[in-house]
């Protein structure tokens, strides 16, 4: 497969979404301000105007109804893509979501399918506060039958986008703000990426951190300035989290024999408690260190910058942790620059 072009984060996700609706007549996008100019940071350029108000739309502010309506529609045969520009208010919907459509192929004894894909956005941006800020992932990986991913890289945002509209149940793509200006190498032909399955986005022998959508862009930044210092980082991109790939974070960690799980969430009954209580029973013999767990500041987020900074865990916040874990002295790090692309926000939508 050809893979040497390079285009951002946003534009695979709009290139997933026109060659898919190019290809099934079944599929349409609704949500909040769907159709308006902003598009959902650009993600839904020019998709209006290829396949008209039917299939591209914007629908009241009822959360809820509209979980019900992309319910009842895949079950009837169509394939709806459910957008949320926060992910806040899919908490709204948590009546149809949980108990109507993730069981719905269960409760129906495999009979019925329901082909619905949800894209909700996550994390930081321009000092948004406590109810525009969260992720909430370890709420929905909890759910039987919803699975749950979260794209780093445009590859996988192209390519698990695609997995997820060809999957035959509901699937929730976790999409992080900061991350639409990413850039890299993304085919321009259709592809999947496997859902279910994690990447090793950098190899190292040292120490593993198993990482979920932003906090593998910390993680590279943290290993890189720990390579200055001899120390190779392995860096385990989940991917997906429901299902959860625990298989190659634990062949990481017996080769390493640490484990930092560097989580977009708060650490309290978080999705990284999870992936450490899996890593204990299949690598207990094997950790050289306990497994430390990073995530958000055990307060809702804060509106300042000064203060916001400490909520959210970043790459100092790693390199930190991994001195610890290695007894290493504290490195000088004033000259380091970090949060590099949230300086290309440019506001909500």
């Amino acid at each position: 497969m050809e893979n040497k072009r390079v285009i951002s984060y946003c534009r695979a996700i709009n290139e997933a979404l026109h060659q898919e609706m190019a290809r099934d007549e079944r599929i349409f996008v609704y949500g909040l301000d769907v159709a308006d100019h902003k598009r959902t940071f650009g993600s839904g350029e020019g998709l209006l105007e290829s396949f008209g108000p039917k299939r591209y739309f914007t629908t009241p502010l009822s959360e809820d109804a509209m979980m019900g309506l992309g319910g009842g529609a895949a079950v009837a045969g169509l394939h709806p893509i459910n957008v949320h520009i926060r992910v806040d208010f899919l908490l709204l919907a948590m009546n149809q979501l949980a108990n109507m459509v993730a069981p719905m192929h269960y409760g129906s004894n495999g009979k019925l399918s329901v082909p619905l894909v949800i894209r909700a956005i996550i994390g930081r941006g321009w000092g948004q506060g406590f109810q525009h800020s969260k992720t909430l992932h370890s709420n929905f990986a909890h759910i039987p039958g919803l699975k749950v991913v979260m794209p780093t890289t445009p590859y996988d945002a192209k390519g698990l986008l695609i997995a997820a509209i060809r999957d035959d149940n509901p699937v929730l793509v976790l999409e992080h703000r900061l991350l639409y200006w990413q850039e890299g190498q993304v085919p321009e032909e259709s592809f999947e990426t496997p859902i279910g399955k994690a990447n090793i986005l950098r190899s190292g022998s040292d120490i593993t951190i198993a990482a979920i959508s932003w906090m593998n862009v910390e993680a590279y930044a943290a290993a890189r300035i720990m390579e200055r210092r001899g120390v190779t980082v392995e860096i385990i991109d989940l991917r997906s989290i429901a299902p959860l790939d625990d298989d190659l974070i634990a062949a990481s960690v017996k080769k390493t024999g640490h484990l930092i799980v560097a989580d977009y969430d708060w650490v309290n009954c978080g999705f990284s408690a999870e992936i450490a209580a899996r890593i204990y029973e299949k690598c207990m013999s094997y950790l050289k260190s306990p497994i430390a767990r990073i995530g958000f500041a055990p307060t809702p987020c804060p509106t300042t910058r000064p203060l916001e900074n400490l909520f959210y865990p970043s790459a100092e916040t790693l390199v930190r942790a991994i001195e610890q874990k290695l007894d290493l002295d504290r490195a000088d790090l004033s000259g380091e620059e970090f949060f590099s692309y949230e300086n290309k926000f440019k506001g909500p939508f």
